[in-house]
């Protein structure tokens, strides 16, 4: 799993990310998260990785 940042215009990725969410309920907004995670980790493709990601953005909500 990559951690090092390795998006070339992060800036830009956040800006689309809230321009996309404008105008949409928080029920649209949660069902686009998902879709976009969806597509994202069918990008990735590994198994493994997307575990390993699911594991690292969980960390901060499980009790020590």
């Amino acid at each position: 799993m990559r951690t090092d940042p390795n998006i070339a215009d992060p800036d830009g990725f956040y800006a689309a990310l809230v321009a996309a969410h404008e105008g949409l309920t928080d029920a649209q907004s949660a069902e686009l998260n998902a879709r976009l995670v969806f597509l994202l980790a069918n990008q990735v493709g590994d198994q493994r990785v997307l575990l390993d990601c699911v594991a690292a953005a969980a960390a901060p909500y499980r009790k020590a």
